[in-house]
């Protein structure tokens, strides 16, 4: 686990495909997370609001690996309500 200042979105984004995401629109969500500073409040912003943009996260396995998830959260210093709101979104596009 790295300093909170050395964590990239890249790895992040990697971290979470890894516990099962699958990441709709991908190409467009990394430019977007490039070009601002404050990452993790952009994605967020984007994980609620990336509709319109086509992009998506979903978890096409039955059940939702929710212990992955939130370690890839607490890896990367989300807050555990960011995490609760991802997972929550997870589970509705199901």
């Amino acid at each position: 686990m790295g300093s909170y200042s050395d964590e990239s979105f890249e790895e992040f984004l990697d971290s979470l495909k890894a516990a099962g995401v699958v990441i709709s629109n991908e190409r467009e969500l990394r430019e977007r997370l490039a070009e601002v500073q404050r990452w993790r409040f952009a994605f967020m912003t984007l994980a609620s609001n990336g509709g319109p943009l086509g992009i998506r996260f979903e978890n096409p396995e039955r059940e939702l690996d929710e212990a992955s998830i939130q370690r890839v959260f607490e890896q990367f210093h989300f807050s555990s309500s960011a995490e609760q709101v991802f997972a929550a979104s997870l589970r509705v596009r199901h």
